[in-house]
């Protein structure tokens, strides 16, 4: 299992504890020294179900300097998975990646119901 952080994001932080707090092991990747690429994207995202816009860090100060709210809804998949590459800080974080498990942002009771069912 990995985790994709960025050490100055308090929720990564409260992930990072949770995990700890449940005995979960993860390999801690962070997000902004090696971003997830196009191919892992656009698999994450294929394989979710999520809308895509979900990867997309929203509340970010990158998101909102390149007016992204605005520029999304016209841009394709590949355009945006391509986009989503190119920056970790545009990736919304953490994400906890396995063989049949992704979830996006931390959101306890989330957690709680995917991965406690699964350890």
């Amino acid at each position: 299992m990995v985790l994709l952080c960025y050490r100055k994001c308090s929720t990564c932080q409260k992930a990072k504890k949770w995990l700890d707090e449940h005995n979960i092991e993860y390999k801690e990747r962070d997000i902004v020294e090696e971003n997830p690429s196009y191919d892992e994207l656009k698999d994450w995202h294929q394989k979710s179900g999520f809308p895509l816009k979900k990867f997309f860090n929203t509340s970010g100060l990158l998101y909102r300097e390149m007016q992204l709210k605005d520029k999304l809804a016209s841009m394709s998949e590949d355009e945006q998975w391509k986009l989503l590459a190119s920056n970790g800080m545009l990736v919304k974080r953490p994400i906890l990646v396995d063989e049949d498990i992704l979830l996006i942002g931390f959101k306890e009771a989330e957690w709680e119901e995917k991965l406690l069912k699964a350890f």
